[in-house]
């Protein structure tokens, strides 16, 4: 996060702190969110006196995460009951509620028959994958009027999505409030904002994962501009929570101590010669990730100096520190995918497995396709032994703690 963002961020002063949560993308990896998600509602719920209403005032997201940041957004009103419909929606996902691969039926019987269909989809489509069975999940899933409502009522005040243009190479975040014509919008190199109603094509462009899902175009600028996941060219992952007047940000990766789904600690984690599935992880991982932890350091960096200052010249300067906390995977979501990589539709898993991106490895790129009950109750369960491992933080976050 820029000094910039925080000055800039740090004119407005609203009359009590914002609560933010930031949701990182990952494809299916982004039910262990889910996990995290579900145990603060149930921490919360078992603190006497503490509110049941929903405790984020700004919710941000992106790639997959912005899917889950919709959802929330649509049931915020009511309250806390949103990480329970959220976590009961993803029980009920499966892989052809998300995409599907567009290739003859004779053709799924044979592994290289398959990968060279899949690779005629690439050449065509500029993807492997048809993501239309998501639209069509995401029209009956999420509440477009819900997230209207939540809004009006005060359950949330704002709603924002992030996607990278391949048409202009910016990366920009749409917002969305209760009334946006009265917002200004930031515009950063390489990084712009706008205010306007949130709709399902906003979240298929930022959840577009390159190469697996097709490019969507968005209107921007009072033009047409091809989209994809918003996790490309995402330099600043918390600025748009800042920007938005978050003073406490809790965000949720999907990354993981070590990039391997190998044992034996990194020394072991690449192996001689990397297998094109071990590359493909590494790629995607730095897609989704790499950004994340260095953005949290220095936003608690800058904080923790902020804080050091004598009040007096805190004061009058036109800044303030941001509270941020990071929730990341206690343990590597490719080793947890590759146990899980028979799962797969059975075409899908023809198809990669001639290309060769399912050997050595081939569980990192498995886990963002995995969106099978198998797998994601695994990721689920896993988000909440995370979250309770770090209770207090958590409560104390939400302001929910007791003594």
């Amino acid at each position: 996060m820029s000094l910039s963002t925080i000055i800039n961020a740090g004119l407005v002063r609203p009359d009590r702190p914002k609560h933010a949560l930031v949701l990182m993308g990952g494809g299916a990896r982004t039910a262990y969110q889910v996990g995290v998600l579900k145990a603060l509602g149930s921490m919360v719920r078992l603190q006497h006196g503490a509110p049941s209403t929903f405790p984020f005032e700004v919710l941000v997201g992106t790639s997959a995460g912005a899917l889950n940041v919709a959802y929330l957004a649509s049931a915020a009103s009511t309250g806390l009951a949103a990480f329970d419909r959220l976590a009961g929606f993803w029980e009920r996902l499966r892989s052809v509620d998300v995409y599907a691969l567009n290739i003859s039926r004779w053709a799924r019987l044979n592994r290289v028959v398959a990968a060279m269909s899949l690779w005629g989809n690439a050449r065509r489509h500029g993807a492997i994958l048809d993501n239309m069975p998501l639209v069509d999940t995401l029209h009956r899933a999420v509440s477009l009027a819900g997230i209207d409502e939540a809004l009006s009522d005060g359950a949330l005040e704002v709603v924002a999505v992030t996607a990278s243009s391949y048409t202009s190479g910016v990366h920009w975040t749409f917002c969305h409030t209760g009334r946006d014509s009265r917002h200004e919008a930031w515009d950063r190199p390489g990084r712009r904002a706008e205010f306007q109603p949130l709709t399902i094509e906003h979240l298929i462009a930022s959840s577009a994962i390159p190469f697996l899902f097709p490019a969507t175009p968005l209107s921007v600028d009072q033009r047409r501009e091809f989209f994809g996941d918003g996790s490309m060219r995402q330099v600043s992952p918390l600025s748009p929570a800042v920007h938005l007047g978050a003073h406490k940000v809790l965000v949720v990766g999907v990354g993981q101590p070590q990039r391997s789904g190998l044992v034996g600690g990194p020394a072991a984690a690449v192996p001689r010669d990397p297998s094109l599935g071990f590359i493909a992880g590494h790629a995607m991982a730095s897609v989704f990730h790499d950004t994340l932890q260095a953005d949290v350091e220095q936003a608690q960096r800058v904080t923790r100096t902020l804080q050091q200052l004598p009040r007096e010249v805190a004061a009058v300067l036109p800044y303030r520190s941001v509270e941020v906390l990071s929730v990341q995977p206690s343990l590597s979501l490719d080793a947890i995918a590759q146990a899980h990589v028979h799962e797969l539709p059975g075409s899908v898993r023809r198809a990669l497995g001639g290309l060769g991106v399912l050997r050595g490895g081939g569980g990192a790129l498995a886990s963002y396709l995995l969106f099978e009950p198998g797998f994601v109750q695994a990721l689920v369960a896993l988000g909440e032994r995370d979250a309770y491992a770090r209770k207090q933080e958590l409560l104390a976050f939400v302001g929910a703690a007791t003594a």
